[in-house]
């Protein structure tokens, strides 16, 4: 395993606390998770650190990130993780973002493209298809997402997310991480996530990476086409027999996808 820090760091003079862990080594990688939740150091940042330097921090009421209460709108999320990223010195770096993370992500770099080298993104939201729409996924319980979520949801990753705890207390502690999850990301994405990305959309101009599962049921496949269609220097990657979540169900595909886009030099073996 590679070694990682947890930090929180102070933000707009204590308006805002932010929890997140860094970690590896390499071309910095800023990683902004999905309606999940956060997992801090999770098994699939445990395998890109050993090519990249990991920064992934909880999005803001999420977990130990605080403030929530100071942003009422998308574009307030997006000044935040400017001012975040600012305060990390971060510089030019490369970005990737998952589901609502992708959203923030692909939202982030049409404010700021001077900032992002490259742009990886896992079946992002932030569009609206009236023939196909996403998945209103904070109507739907736990194991109702499971089944939506995953190609196959009986596999062991699906399995480990969905295992409760025993302990009573320990189990509503849980229930209320994903209610605050579910409250913090639904602010910015109910009744539907599109903010208009499609009018900044020129403006992302770095290369771009979209990766979708080829039976994604929470943001469906014709939004791949959509957002492929909205980029000007984009490539696609859809990985066979996987759902929303293939850097879960099918890491090895996904890291094939991820490293050889992020390090365009690097040859990834099958």
């Amino acid at each position: 395993m590679v070694d990682y820090k947890e930090k929180i760091i102070d933000l707009r003079h204590g308006k805002f606390q932010v929890e997140l862990v860094e970690g590896g080594t390499g071309p910095t990688l800023f990683y902004l998770h999905g309606a999940s939740g956060y997992t801090g150091w999770a098994p699939f940042l445990d395998h890109l650190a050993e090519t990249f330097h990991i920064i992934a921090p909880a999005q803001p009421g999420v977990a130990n990130s605080t403030g929530l209460q100071y942003l009422d709108n998308l574009w307030d999320v997006i000044i935040f993780y400017e001012d975040l990223i600012h305060e990390l010195d971060l510089g030019t770096f490369r970005l990737f973002g998952d589901g609502y993370g992708g959203m923030i992500a692909a939202e982030l770099a049409a404010h700021h493209p001077d900032m992002v080298s490259r742009l990886a993104l896992i079946a992002p939201f932030g569009m609206w298809l009236e023939n196909h729409p996403t998945l209103d996924i904070f109507a739907l319980t736990p194991s109702q997402r499971s089944q939506l979520e995953w190609f196959n949801p009986d596999n062991r990753p699906s399995l480990e997310l969905l295992d409760q705890p025993h302990d009573q207390l320990r189990k509503l502690e849980q229930e209320l991480v994903n209610t605050q999850t579910a409250q913090a990301i639904s602010k910015f994405m109910w009744p539907i996530a599109d903010h208009g990305l499609i009018k900044r959309a020129h403006r992302i101009s770095m290369p771009t990476l979209l990766i979708w599962g080829d039976s994604d049921q929470v943001v469906p496949l014709p939004y791949a086409d959509a957002f492929q269609n909205l980029f000007t220097n984009v490539e696609l990657s859809i990985i066979e027999k996987c759902g929303h979540v293939p850097h879960l169900e099918r890491p090895d595909r996904f890291y094939d996808s991820l490293i050889s886009f992020l390090l365009p030099d690097t040859c990834v073996s099958d």
